[in-house]
């Protein structure tokens, strides 16, 4: 029997009649199938009714995808998001508890662009709503256009923390990465460290140091490439190590 992934999902309207859907990209799906080696289970962003301790008694694995909407800034005592900036409240219910029990069960956890966000959140961080309007940053976000060479392409490098799970898998010290989001990381949670950082000193990967097994989380995209860069794959695979692990009984931590 394969691994099982949980993939969360966003709340988005679609149809003709613009009908409330439980959505998650197909580079997810496809990502888990082809490197992972596992089963995708898509989480519906259902709130409070979404049991956790049921999902977690039978999941493998968490993906905590992207998505256009951002964690609400409630949940870190941040100011109100600028008018238009969307949110997805019932996600935020799911997604938050959902880390933390399955960081506390050794669940392996790979959070990715508003899954490292909501990371970081979820374990008593904060975030910078607008990072291109700070003194110093660059801004992170890419045009939105159809061709996706240019909207999905590297935009910046990152430095890596030699040693670390990122700089095993590369084996540099800098990649290039692509780049799509506004928010980021500005106070990093208690037992999270930084291990790669852009340029303007944007947190761009972390990883939970009192985890019992993999726990870690990326600011980029690794799931557009990861037919064509090694590095993007290794991320893959790395997790799906650790989540075959767990299928097996053992742990694996992202050391």
């Amino acid at each position: 029997m394969k691994p099982l992934i949980g993939i969360s999902c966003c709340t988005k309207l679609f149809g003709a009649f613009g009908m409330n859907n439980h959505a998650a990209s197909d580079t997810y799906v496809r990502a888990t199938d082809q490197v992972v080696g596992a089963v995708p289970v898509l989480l519906p962003a259902n709130g409070q009714k979404a049991d956790i301790p049921s999902l977690l008694a039978r999941l493998d694995g968490i993906i905590l995808t992207g998505s256009r909407s951002n964690v609400q800034p409630l949940l870190y005592e941040g100011p109100d998001h600028a008018e238009g900036t969307p949110e997805d409240a019932m996600r935020d219910a799911v997604t938050l508890p959902l880390i933390r029990a399955a960081v506390a069960q050794g669940i392996p956890v790979l959070a990715i662009c508003r899954g490292l966000q909501e990371f970081n959140v979820a374990m008593g961080g904060s975030l910078h709503q607008r990072l291109q309007d700070l003194p110093g940053r660059m801004d992170h976000s890419t045009p939105m256009q159809p061709n996706s060479a240019v909207r999905t392409g590297k935009a910046h490098a990152l430095r890596l923390e030699p040693g670390c799970w990122l700089h095993r898998i590369a084996g540099a010290t800098t990649i290039a990465v692509n780049s799509l989001h506004n928010q980021g990381i500005d106070r990093l949670a208690p037992g999270l460290v930084a291990e790669a950082v852009a340029p303007d000193g944007t947190i761009e990967a972390i990883r939970a140091v009192t985890a019992p097994g993999f726990a870690v989380g990326v600011q980029w995209h690794p799931e557009y490439d990861f037919e064509s860069d090694a590095v993007s794959a290794g991320i893959f695979l790395a997790f799906g190590r650790a989540v075959a692990a767990r299928a097996q009984g053992a742990l694996a931590a992202a050391d």
